[in-house]
């Protein structure tokens, strides 16, 4: 169901800042993440919602989807972010902080009730916490099943690591065991693991060697800082010509076993079981949706 979502990029942009949000319609973002909370100042939290507000109106977004990363629980400020956001062009939020399934069942139960007030079917504003304390990674599968919005979770690793009380190397180990988890949980409840941000934005090479380690580690998208990012990211997040050849022939070789009635394929004398096809129809999958999205776009 959640593979539905493209989700190969989802890049921030503060949402008081005019000229960003003008230049991020121009990027090829697949989700946009129209930022309430860290990089906003408090004189600027209704700037920002009423920003999005026209924002979520523009015609030209071609097919990007809008979430909103809203303020926090203990803010008191999420109340008038769900209130004023929950409206047409607005896919979903990201919900900061989530720490146990409580606080998304929580978030969950708050708009269910403003769509129920506004005449929206319910369940029809997402969620994508971010992950960004130890104990939301210990709880991570609590997070995903709290509530049926959640289609996708991010790690945030800056505020893992200062709770961790650890240091961020240059290496990655500090983070790898957190990645590991949240990658893993997620994928155990049908839920898209998206991997944290790079923060070296300048650094290309150093980005393409995370970006390796992440596909490797089976996130399916990567949370972006910086517009320089997206063509590595899309092109690491999107399957490859050989991948897709392969997926091809592999589907194929399944279905031609299937109907001599046999139960399984041979190529070049090793069989082809049910993980490579199955896993073939996931690269296939992915690929259709990118299609679909270049088409729209």
């Amino acid at each position: 169901m959640h593979e539905t979502y493209l989700m190969r990029s989802l890049m921030f942009v503060p949402a008081h800042n005019q000229k960003l949000l003008d230049s991020a319609v121009r990027r090829d973002a697949d989700v946009l993440l129209l930022d309430i909370e860290d990089s906003v100042p408090y004189q600027d939290k209704q700037k920002s919602r009423d920003n999005i507000k026209e924002f979520a109106k523009r015609t030209d977004l071609n097919g990007k989807l809008l979430f909103p990363r809203v303020n926090d629980r203990e803010s008191g400020e999420l109340l008038k972010d769900a209130y004023q956001l929950t409206i047409p062009g607005i896919a979903g939020f990201m919900y900061p902080k989530s720490t146990k399934g409580e606080d998304v069942y929580f978030f969950g139960k708050l708009l269910e009730t403003i769509e129920y007030e506004k005449g929206f079917p319910v369940g029809t504003f997402k969620i994508i916490p971010l992950i960004e304390t130890a104990g939301a990674v210990i709880n991570i599968k609590e997070i995903c099943m709290a509530c049926d919005r959640v289609i996708a979770v991010a790690f945030g690793c800056e505020d893992y690591v200062t709770d961790l009380r650890g240091k961020h190397d240059a290496e990655g180990m500090s983070i790898m065991t957190a990645r590991n988890l949240i990658s893993i949980g997620a994928r155990a409840c049908g839920v898209l693991p998206i991997d944290t941000v790079h923060i070296k934005v300048h650094d290309l090479e150093d980005l393409e060697r995370n970006l390796k380690l992440s596909k490797d580690l089976g996130f399916e998208g990567m949370l972006v800082l910086n517009p320089k990012e997206l063509p590595l990211v899309h092109q690491y997040y999107s399957p490859t010509e050989e991948e897709v050849a392969w997926a091809r022939e592999m589907i194929a070789l399944a279905e031609e076993a299937e109907s001599e009635g046999k139960g399984v394929a041979l190529k070049e004398g090793k069989f082809i079981g049910p993980p490579m096809v199955k896993m073939a129809r996931n690269i296939m999958k992915k690929q259709e949706l990118i299609d679909s999205h270049r088409k729209f776009s």
